[in-house]
Order: C-alpha cells, then structure tokens, then sequence
C-alpha cells in the first residue's frame, strides 16, 4: 500500500509542480515565512522507503502550504503594481481619448460642410 501510495503522491507533486526543487526566485514575500526544504530520500530498504514515503509526503503538505502563501502575496503585489500602472497612464488614455474626439468631431463637420456645399452646387447646374 506504501508503495502506490508513494507513486500516487511523487506523481502528484510532479505533475504539480513541487518537485521541481527550490525555488531561486529574486523576490520571496515576507509574510510566509521559509520555504520548506525537499527531503532527501532514502530507498535502500524497505524501512527507509516508506521512511521516506512520510518525508516526501509531509513535505508535499509543507510545501503545498507554502506556494498558496507565495501565490497570494505575489497576487497582491501584482495587483498593486497594477493599479498603479492604470493610475500612471490614465493621464495619456485620457489625452488620447480628447484628440480622437477632436479629430472625428472635425471630420463630422467637414462632411456636414462638403454634404451642405454638394448639394448646393449640384442645384446651380
């Protein structure tokens, strides 16, 4: 049972992502405390298998626990660089928005204008 059971975890955490070793990343939140170290396995006999078995899995638990507090934090770091970026380039959006307005409000009438002396010319004829 250890077996499968072993297998079902080391596939899961694979196929999660937790296997992939320890994370080098330039920025860490403060808040989550440290991350968890992977364990070094030992399969040489059965005792030390499902020794390991416990290891591998109390780390997924650990390491699991870990991601979600990065994953969250770096959420709301992103989201407050976010909202300043919108606030920094809302002056440009709006500056942008103005000239097209300008732009197609002279155009409306100078189609309004070249429509008014068409037709005024097509009468003199």
């Amino acid at each position: 049972m250890k077996k499968i059971s072993a297998i079902c975890l080391i596939m899961s955490a694979a196929a999660t992502g937790v296997l992939s070793g320890h994370a080098h990343a330039a920025w860490t939140p403060s808040d989550c405390g440290k991350e968890p170290s992977a364990p070094s396995l030992d399969v040489s006999t059965v005792e030390n298998y499902n020794s390991s078995v416990d290891k591998v899995a109390a780390y997924e638990k650990a390491a699991r626990t870990y991601n979600s507090c990065v994953a969250k934090a770096a959420a709301k770091e992103e989201t407050a660089i976010s909202n300043e970026a919108k606030a920094k380039m809302e002056p440009y959006q709006e500056g942008s928005a103005a000239v097209q307005k300008r732009i197609a409000g002279n155009f409306t009438k100078y189609n309004t204008e070249l429509k008014a002396a068409a037709a005024k010319f097509s009468k003199k004829k």
